[in-house]
């Protein structure tokens, strides 16, 4: 019994110790990165996270079969921590049970229930891995540039955990000291105590602390391993869950502090250039990364050939801060440290995201991608002047004429030409009984296809007999494009002026048909004190058709294909009204993409990457074009101007132009009236 003791606490003692050290160096790292603002909402917003994302599981469960077995394996670990209890307890006393509870049934079954579920989940895991293992499927495989040789360590563990647990209850069994009266609702254990009785009392009761020793040893060295290793989600995925932005970190950037140039000193730093220069919620967020490879999985730009994989910028981020660990911690600078990008992070990688969200969508330990991507983004514009050079005109064009074309103002009107009403143009206060302001927006207004669906919005406004009015001249762009590229500078001196319009005006409720326009409004504006009740024109058309003021006819017959774009969808969670919208359609019917709702392919557009080149693999909105087509649909419907012109020129580029069309959900319904 004293060598129990002495090899139990000696393993424990020793084992504790290096990882405690490990995750005190942990804290320290991650402590030292910058200061991250309103990461901490409250024990209601923290504990609801907790609640649905780490013990519902409920991102990891959208995949059923690996999900349903990382449930039981997480909650397999959970629960037989009361074995841990009862082992540590037998080291010192054979006869040990937990006090109340130590010797009923139903813990029998339970622990021995969620012991066998983590076996069975480990054999579902070794399954997926050796189907999807890289080396046969290379880029397709999820699993692909992750650890693979950890992962296969962590499984072997786990398994060794379980099965020297089963193997000393069994032997307790048969030794007369297991806690349990009836120990057939220990079933798996009673089953390995048949197979070991023939080996007597006296090899049982060596094999009882021989596996209790293994067990404890297998347990204490695991927690080592995991502190070593990717596996650190164990630990570090509930905190990250706990301090990510609520509900989702979609939508809106994290909030920049403002760019008053007032305030600029020769020692001011934009976006992030070096590792140090990222918060300690990003830090947090590179330690936390799983390489499960979902992100990667439904990345567009990995899909369609790009060098950007989410997972592997985010491992390359941390294998960064690991190296440069004593400069962080010791809190020196050097300047002769080499920036993030390109010796980290390849520009390719960097300039290929079009910030749909999908990484952030699938990640189940609620890591901010889009975020890091834009912070390198921010120095790389601002303080190295490094982007792609198409980039240049577009920031130009933002900067000198208001609009990514550089048409200037003069063209804003243009569109209304075609219109057999008037439509106000505010030019002073908006009158009491102007129910919207519609914002245009730059793609709607100065591109030929995109003025379509301008159009057709403003003729169904006018129809429900909504009293709207424009900007006209005085609309500028809303930003976007300037941010996602990374000049915050130029988006932050946009918005104020356009806020200083609605101001001006007094805007209360605006409507507007751009995607990324509507999310920047409603999103973005109000932490430069632009606050306002946004809606996107899906919405208030859907909300005239049900009260009855919008009614569509009956002269459209086919089939519609709706896609989601991602800052309408994805971003906003506006997915039903779309729909809505064409349901209403009597002749309309609507046949729903593989990929749709959250799930939703991006259109390649977003990030501003509608006005750079795609050189590199295979069309982004080709793909979605493509998948869009398989559905034999007559028109691909959308809800936001980028949308409508990738999949336009897509579907032109499938040779199925004449046949397909592609259209605003808007044109659908004025389609019907015709």
């Amino acid at each position: 019994m004293l060598l129990r003791v002495i090899f139990g606490l000696g393993f424990t003692v020793a084992c504790a110790s290096i990882a405690g050290r490990r995750f005190w160096w942990l804290s320290r790292l991650i402590r030292s990165g910058k200061a991250a603002p309103r990461r901490w909402q409250g024990f209601s917003k923290a504990g609801e996270a907790e609640l649905i994302e780490v013990a519902g599981q409920r991102k990891l469960l959208k995949w059923t079969v690996p999900g349903i077995a990382h449930f039981f394996t997480m909650w397999g670990f959970t629960v037989l921590m009361t074995t841990i209890v009862e082992a540590y307890g037998a080291l010192f006393n054979r006869n040990f049970h937990i006090p109340l509870i130590g010797q009923s049934n139903w813990l029998a079954f339970v622990e021995d229930f969620f012991a066998t579920a983590v076996l069975v989940s480990l054999v579902v895991f070794s399954v997926i891995r050796l189907v999807q293992a890289p080396s046969r499927r290379e880029r397709t495989s999820r699993f692909y540039g992750s650890h693979t040789g950890a992962a296969w360590a962590v499984l072997g563990m786990i398994a060794a955990v379980i099965l020297t647990l089963l193997l000393y209850r069994a032997a307790q069994i048969n030794t007369g000291h297991f806690p349990f009266a009836q120990s057939h609702w220990a079933f798996s254990s009673h089953v390995l105590a048949i197979w070991l009785r023939p080996l007597g009392s006296g090899v049982n009761s060596v094999l009882e602390a021989v596996f209790l020793l293994a067990n404890i040893a297998v347990i204490t060295g695991f927690l080592v391993f995991v502190a070593y290793s990717k596996h650190l989600h164990i630990f570090l995925a509930p905190i990250n869950v706990g301090v990510s932005r609520r509900p989702r970190a979609l939508g809106a950037l994290d909030k920049t502090p403002d760019m008053d140039m007032d305030s600029v000193t020769e020692d001011t730093v934009f976006g992030v250039g070096h590792v140090e220069d990222f918060t300690w919620k990003q830090m947090l967020d590179f330690a936390t990364c799983t390489e499960c490879g979902r992100c990667q999985s439904v990345c567009p730009a990995w899909t369609t050939g790009k060098p950007l994989s989410p997972k592997l910028l985010i491992m390359g981020l941390r294998e960064n801060m690991f190296a440069s660990a004593d400069r962080l911690l010791s809190g020196s600078a050097d300047s002769n440290v080499a920036t993030l990008v390109p010796t980290t992070i390849d520009p390719d990688v960097l300039w290929s995201c079009t910030t749909c969200g999908s990484c952030v969508e699938q990640c189940p330990v609620d890591i901010e991608h889009v975020d890091a991507i834009i912070d390198m983004r921010r120095y790389e514009v601002l303080m190295e002047s490094r982007f792609p050079p198409e980039a240049a005109l577009l920031l130009r064009n933002l900067e000198n004429q208001g609009d990514p074309w550089g048409m200037g103002s003069s063209k804003r009107s243009d569109w209304m030409k075609s219109l057999n009403f008037e439509v106000r143009v505010i030019d002073g206060p908006i009158p009491v009984d102007m129910e919207y302001l519609y914002w245009v927006g730059c793609t709607g207004a100065l591109d030929e296809r995109a003025r379509k669906t301008v159009e057709a919005t403003a003729r169904l406004l006018h129809r429900a007999g909504v009293n709207f009015g424009v900007l006209g001249a005085r609309e500028t762009c809303s930003g976007d494009p300037a941010r996602r590229m990374g000049n915050e500078y130029l988006f932050q001196e946009m918005a104020k002026a356009n806020i200083a319009t609605f101001n001006e005006v007094g805007a209360k409720k605006i409507v507007a048909s751009c995607a990324h326009c509507f999310n920047t409004i409603k999103n973005e504006y109000p932490e430069l004190d632009g606050n306002y009740e946004v809606v996107h024109h899906s919405e208030l058309l859907s909300h005239l058709m049900e009260n009855g003021r919008l009614v569509p006819g009956d002269s459209y017959q086919g089939k519609v294909t709706l896609h989601d774009p991602c800052y309408l969808g994805r971003h906003n969670r506006v997915f039903d009204e779309p729909r809505a919208v064409l349901s209403a359609v009597p002749g309309a019917t609507t046949i729903e993409m593989a990929r749709s709702r959250a799930t939703s392919f991006c259109c390649g557009a977003g990030g501003a990457r509608m006005w750079m080149e795609e050189t590199i693999g295979k069309r982004v909105n080709s793909e979605r074009a493509q998948e869009a087509l398989a559905t034999g649909a007559d028109v691909v419907g959308t809800a936001c101007p980028f949308c409508m012109i990738m999949l336009d020129d897509a579907v032109k580029g499938e040779g199925r132009g004449e046949e397909v069309t592609v259209l605003d959900i808007s044109q659908v319904i004025e389609r019907s009236l015709s």
